[in-house]
């Protein structure tokens, strides 16, 4: 029995799941327990998301026990949209706003929920975050990167393609210390070579084109992702050659 396996079952044997949450989160600490939130995503119900929401950054600031029930709460929303509930998108795009970091993560993996069933619905709603705010571009680049969601061709290119609108909106970005700004940013630095590696054809296109403008904050997204090992594994001959014309 895996550990999933084993927290599921935990959690059908309590009453009081917020205790078990809280003590069982990893919080304070450098990393939240993933697994078991992913857990709660599954085996949770409405009422329950709806109250751990309740958890606002004044309630439950960042890297406490509390915080987590609000990351729970959230990716929760993923399972809802998912079984037809698509009123908590909008939600869910609030919540990409979150300051807290571990809430915004959360909403990706809501979404990631939601794409594992319904992958076209959640690119034309990524499409339309990717017109928003930094944080909302950060957070659907971060939901669409994922591995496991990019496994047909015709998805991924859409997916490369709104990866290229929200680089370019980059030009566009006048405060570039802006904690959305910083964290669209670091959300790209590794994005590029997800998608790229799922596709690699158009990929290397697209990213070969946006490696010609001149913006240090593109560039530099650039040369993060031709660091990633998983580039390296798919094609090293490119990835160095790329790394030498983006000195």
């Amino acid at each position: 029995m895996n550990k999933i396996q084993l927290y599921i079952e935990k959690l059908h044997n309590l009453d009081d799941w917020d205790t078990y949450l809280m003590q069982e989160s990893g919080l304070p600490g450098p990393r939240a327990n993933l697994e078991l939130m992913q857990t709660v995503a599954e085996v949770g119900d409405e009422s329950r998301f709806l109250r751990w929401l309740s958890y606002t950054p004044d309630v439950a600031p960042v890297n406490t026990q509390q915080e987590f029930l609000a990351c729970c709460g959230t990716t929760g929303l993923g399972k809802l949209v998912k079984d037809g509930k698509k009123e908590y998108l909008e939600q869910l795009r609030l919540l990409a706003s979150d300051p807290r970091w571990r809430v915004r993560e959360a909403v990706a993996m809501a979404l990631q929920i939601y794409g594992e069933d319904h992958m076209e619905e959640l690119i034309t709603e990524m499409g339309n975050w990717a017109r928003g705010n930094n944080y909302e571009k950060r957070a659907a680049a971060a939901a669409l990167c994922e591995p496991k969601l990019l496994s047909q061709k015709e998805q991924v290119s859409k997916v490369l393609q709104i990866l290229e609108t929200i680089t370019c909106s980059i030009m566009e970005i006048a405060d570039r210390k802006d904690e959305g700004f910083l964290a669209l940013k670091k959300g790209l630095a590794y994005c590029w070579s997800v998608a790229i590696v799922a596709f690699p054809d158009e990929g290397k296109q697209r990213f070969e084109k946006l490696m010609t403008y001149d913006d240090k904050d593109i560039k530099w997204i650039m040369k993060e992702n031709l660091k990633k090992d998983r580039l390296k594994r798919m094609d090293q001959e490119w990835t160095e050659s790329m790394k030498q014309k983006i000195k």
